[in-house]
């Protein structure tokens, strides 16, 4: 073959290779690689990642959150007790990975909890307008008006007075108090976006082919809103942990002998100053976790921004 021919074989190769259609990208794959962008929020993944799997691994650690060693009081860290023990010889390590599962539990089934109430109502105002938005929306006001720390406290008292067992000081009644105080904000989110597109032409197609409001409302609003719901989530879960570790320090929250970050930074209050191990380890994990989910929510916030998303796929 001459010289000749052989490179108008290559030419034509290469030709034919940025001619070829290069396959769609996914909005998935679009998110993922905005994303990704953020290395911050890839680290803090990771992180929160790890914080997850030893908390859900925590019994198979070989001390007992509640063994007692009365001959191992005030151990500082050590190969046999990484994170020292406490005033009655309890291993800090167990104490915090299984603290560690009632805070995260807290701070994911509370965003829940808001989420639901908050998506109801809010969908319900935006959708229907008139009377029922401005009904809907002065008894959200109405719940913005009180501080919300004080309410968490008397509403967290009030549940300890009741008959049921599961609501005196356990789980379910403070994921039931900071949810109750935390949907005010997702309601006014899912308003503002059911307003914006209730009149969009695809609604509209939908009203036209005879779809109920429920099914327009869930099935075609409430999927085109999600973004801004896992953004709003995310930053949901962080000050849920948060506040369930400022009801706990102070008394109103999880209830020992249950270990939670927050109550185990109260039983080391008094002992801050000479054995400070106690109290720099759960105050670090409340720290990293509300650090890191915060990270990715600003991540997500960016990678679900429909105006970046739209502009990659147009650019493809």
């Amino acid at each position: 073959m001459s010289r000749s021919s052989t490179v108008k074989s290559i030419a034509g190769e290469e030709h034919g290779q940025l001619n070829r259609v290069r396959p769609p990208e996914t909005m998935m794959g679009i998110i993922w690689r905005q994303f990704r962008r953020h290395p911050l929020a890839i680290i803090g993944s990771s992180i929160l990642l790890v914080i997850a799997l030893t908390s859900i691994l925590a019994p198979l650690w070989p001390h007992g959150p509640e063994a007692l060693d009365v001959t191992n009081r005030w151990q500082p860290p050590s190969l046999a007790h990484p994170m020292g023990t406490d005033r009655i010889g309890r291993d800090m390590m167990a104490r915090i990975l299984h603290g560690g599962r009632i805070s995260l539990s807290v701070g994911i089934l509370a965003m829940l909890t808001a989420i639901c109430i908050g998506t109801i109502i809010g969908a319900t105002a935006g959708y229907c307008g008139g009377v029922v938005d401005n009904v809907l929306m002065r008894f959200t006001d109405f719940f913005l008006c009180f501080p919300s720390l004080f309410v968490l406290i008397l509403l967290s008292f009030l549940l300890r007075q009741t008959g049921i067992t599961f609501l005196q000081g356990g789980l379910a009644s403070i994921v039931l108090v900071i949810g109750l105080m935390s949907w005010m904000s997702v309601a006014r989110l899912i308003r503002a976006l059911f307003l914006s597109i209730k009149h969009e032409e695809f609604i509209m197609a939908a009203h036209a082919y005879g779809a109920s409001d429920l099914r327009i409302m869930f099935r075609h609003i409430l999927p085109n809103s999600v973004g801004p719901i896992i953004v709003n989530g995310t930053m949901g879960v962080a000050w849920a942990i948060l506040t369930e570790s400022g009801l706990s320090f102070l008394g109103y929250g999880i209830q020992p002998p249950v270990p939670s970050w927050g109550n185990i930074l109260t039983g080391a209050q008094e002992f801050m100053s000479l054995h400070p191990w106690v109290a720099i380890f759960p105050g670090f994990m409340i720290f990293i976790t509300v650090i890191c989910i915060n990270f990715i929510g600003d991540a997500l916030r960016d990678a679900l921004d429909p105006r970046k998303v739209v502009g990659l796929q147009r650019g493809r």
